[in-house]
């Protein structure tokens, strides 16, 4: 290429139009960029976030709309003296500054007490195992109830007065008593009741009654011809041979 050609093409007005142009997209992306992130992260804004637990949750969403932030459920808890869609527990805590938009995550207390199922515990595992297993799953354990078997194990767990059995659903707020062998009698031993046979029915000891008289046995007699009043009946008289 020649210098004249080389210098033509430099102080050519297209190619500083285009450099002019390029400058001013750059000037006016750093511009765009300054104000656009105090925009965007609404730099200046001071929001204090407000105290809403044991608020409903309507009145809640009301309080935080009007500060300008959001409300989203993120779980559900049970308070019995609470009253339902009550507000238990906030993400934020209150006096927070935080800016606008911001999103607060509450949990709500729910309607009806929430249910847990029972694991695989009753004669599965050992006291301290079930035990351990059924405080991790959020359940109530009480003392334990010792009963006749194998030191330690665990032969059924009672709620409310009530056996139940594993899988079956109970109220998280129910208290659980695991019954735990007391170790005097061992899983091997086995009692069963046999009824005793019994071939004769055993007399009882009581004394012999008394023997009856046997009553007297009279034979009748022919009875005698009567006796006359002195009248003397004729009577014919045999004589032997003369």
């Amino acid at each position: 290429m020649k210098s004249s050609e080389f210098f033509k093409k430099v102080f050519s007005w297209k190619l500083w139009a285009n450099l002019f142009a390029m400058a001013l997209v750059v000037v006016a992306a750093c511009f765009g960029v300054k104000y656009g992130i105090d925009l965007y992260t609404h730099h200046g804004e001071r929001i204090r976030v407000p105290n809403i637990r044991h608020k409903s949750f309507a009145d809640a969403e009301h309080i935080l709309d009007q500060l300008g932030l959001e409300i989203q459920i993120s779980d559900t808890g049970y308070v019995k003296v609470l009253p339902p869609d009550c507000i238990l527990e906030q993400s934020l805590l209150p006096g927070t500054t935080v800016k606008s938009g911001r999103v607060v995550y509450v949990v709500i207390n729910a309607a009806n007490t929430p249910t847990l199922t029972i694991p695989d515990v009753i004669d599965n595992s050992s006291y301290r195992e079930a035990r351990a297993k059924l405080v991790a799953m959020g359940f109530r354990v009480g003392d334990p109830q010792y009963v006749p078997g194998e030191k330690d194990w665990v032969y059924g767990i009672k709620c409310r007065g009530k056996l139940v059995s594993n899988g079956q659903k109970v109220p998280v707020d129910a208290m659980l008593i695991i019954q735990v062998g007391d170790g005097l009698r061992d899983m091997s031993d086995s009692v069963a009741y046999i009824e005793p046979e019994i071939d004769d029915f055993e007399e009882l000891d009581e004394e012999p009654l008394p023997e009856q008289p046997k009553p007297e046995v009279t034979e009748e007699k022919p009875a005698e011809p009567p006796v006359g009043n002195g009248e003397v009946d004729e009577f014919e008289v045999v004589t032997g041979p003369e």
